[in-house]
């Protein structure tokens, strides 16, 4: 407990966020679900696994990031805060594949389709996912699981869970660098695509086991090798059709959001107050101006 502790305090000052600004706590208690027990030992086969795809992993995470820092300004690994189980904060680990300081000035904001802020070389990582392989660290340090739901930024899971009801739900395992949700659904667009992925992580978090995350791993390598499609999810008994009434639900009231962490832009630039007031309005708005990041 010291020691996740210490991790999660050199998050927030790496960050520049003062500390009691996000309470792990306040996230545990909004949980209401149960996790299967298969959670009780999974560490141990991520850990393993994480460890076996670092060997062929290595050198292509070097290669890459030498290609990112030859062809663009800034360093060639990006790192994130993310929200973890039961809401701890962690340092999330991505090859770069944007403009350096591309928030700088207009705060934390999604991903869009085309967006500008991508480099070409950014382009290519992403439609490979290859911006992803820095995250089999976050696997080994215990931060992140192979499969889970996506780890996401402090700012938004505090915008969703005033918006949705049970978000925190899915907060209840450690995050993934895939899972049923992200190979079934495209990138949010909307509050009902971020409800229809709730739907599936809340499948995952009930019903998890080793038999269904050995079919996600391998229905997600061939999807790397743009082996993907409907066919290959049922192949699997993966493919999982999301009921339209998952988005009837009634916005959970808003009075009561999750303690707000600023953003700070890049890490070490410190809180900037107008930053902080920007990201609000912009988060949505691009809730309908394309996917996540």
């Amino acid at each position: 407990m010291a020691k996740t502790e210490t991790t999660t305090e050199t998050t927030r000052q790496r960050c520049g966020c003062r500390v009691g600004e996000w309470q792990a706590a306040d996230v545990e208690r909004a949980i209401r679900i149960a996790p299967s027990s298969y959670f009780r030992w999974k560490r141990a086969v991520d850990g393993i696994l994480a460890a076996i795809a670092l060997i062929p992993a290595l050198p292509l995470i070097g290669l890459l990031v030498l290609l990112v820092r030859l062809t663009s300004r800034g360093p060639g690994i990006y790192r994130q805060v993310r929200v973890g189980k039961q809401g701890r904060l962690f340092t999330m680990y991505k090859i770069r594949s944007m403009a350096a300081n591309a928030e700088a000035g207009t705060g934390a904001v999604w991903a869009k389709k085309r967006d500008p802020r991508v480099t070409l070389i950014g382009r290519i990582l992403r439609a490979l996912h290859l911006d992803e392989l820095p995250q089999l660290f976050n696997v080994l340090q215990g931060d992140m699981s192979l499969v889970g739901p996506r780890p996401e930024r402090p700012e938004f899971v505090r915008m969703l869970s005033a918006k949705i009801p049970g978000y925190c739900d899915r907060l209840a395992v450690p995050p993934g660098i895939t899972g049923l949700a992200q190979l079934n659904l495209p990138p949010d667009t909307d509050l009902n695509s971020v409800r229809r992925k709730l739907f599936l992580d809340l499948e995952y978090v009930a019903h998890g086991g080793l038999f269904l995350e050995l079919r996600l791993l391998a229905c997600t390598f061939l999807r790397a090798m743009k082996i993907h499609g409907p066919l290959v999810l049922r192949l699997f008994c993966l493919h999982r059709e999301v009921p339209d009434s998952v988005c009837e639900v009634a916005e959970a009231t808003p009075s009561s959001p999750l303690p707000f962490v600023a953003w700070t832009g890049e890490p070490g630039q410190g809180d900037r107050s107008e930053d902080r007031a920007g990201a609000i309005g912009l988060m949505a708005g691009a809730m309908t101006a394309g996917g996540r990041t």
